[in-house]
């Protein structure tokens, strides 16, 4: 039986416009035994927005790619990255003008003044958002988890490997064409999730996940029943025990009105 359901936001939960599927709430409300927790990249303010008041908190949410826990506004596990290495990241950015960071803490992201697009892409993921005047002043005023990297010109896949030098301590994510998330190489959203699973002390065959990117690999790999959407990425489908319709076809909520 299947007791605790994790899906990523964009490009699996979300069709391409960013909208949920019309039933989702609906599903959750008439499910009360089934936990579940929403697995994103995103900000947990800006997750928590995204739902309606009558289901905002029943929900568990993974943030920042496993880096943050949250149920009812309580963290339940954090993962937060030393000072030094918040440093060597904006450092390994410097000279990248296409490169554009956000540091994501528990209060809230920062970040500086960027062109209009950028600034746009960063509202959409980040509803908790300070700007300074430079990144290394927000340094003390908050506890970092993340250090997100939006790239112009969807080049993320051929930017990656220049914060390659961050590693071991530091682990670089692909988490879409424009976007690279660096964070302690102990997060995933895997770990995140089984931080839940010891807490409500749920099996791995309890659970069923959903993603497209290679930052939901260690989901997937989490849980008994994985789900690759039909537009993720080759990597994980390689690994997903099943793949489901897309995020345009409905494809999470065909498989949970099956359950």
């Amino acid at each position: 039986m299947i007791k605790l359901i994790a899906a990523d936001m964009d490009g699996t939960l979300l069709d391409s416009r960013k909208n949920l599927p019309p039933d989702f709430e609906a599903w959750v409300e008439s499910h009360p035994e089934i936990r579940v927790a929403i697995a994103s990249g995103r900000q947990y303010y800006t997750l928590y927005g995204n739902f309606s008041p009558a289901v905002r908190d029943k929900l568990l949410y993974i943030a920042e790619n496993g880096a943050l826990v949250f149920e009812r506004g309580e963290t339940l596990y954090r993962n937060v990255m030393e000072t030094a290495d918040v440093l060597a990241c904006l450092r390994a950015a410097q000279g990248l003008p296409w490169v554009y960071p956000i540091l994501c803490g528990v209060k809230s992201a920062w970040t500086v003044r960027a062109p209009e697009n950028v600034e746009a892409q960063a509202r959409t993921y980040y509803r908790r958002l300070a700007y300074l005047e430079t990144l290394e002043s927000a340094l003390g005023r908050d506890d970092f988890v993340k250090i997100a990297l939006y790239v112009e010109g969807y080049k993320a896949a051929e930017t990656v490997s220049r914060f390659r030098g961050l590693e071991p301590r530091l682990h670089p994510v692909v988490s879409g064409p424009d976007w690279i998330d660096v964070a302690n190489a102990s997060v995933s959203k895997g770990a995140a999730l089984r931080s839940i699973q010891g807490r409500y002390g749920i099996a791995a065959d309890e659970c069923a996940a959903f993603g497209d990117y290679m930052n939901d690999y260690a989901l997937l790999q989490a849980v008994g029943e994985s789900y690759a959407m039909a537009n993720a990425c080759a990597e994980l489908k390689a690994v997903a025990k099943y793949v489901t319709a897309s995020n345009d076809e409905d494809g999470v909520m065909k498989v949970l009105r099956a359950f």
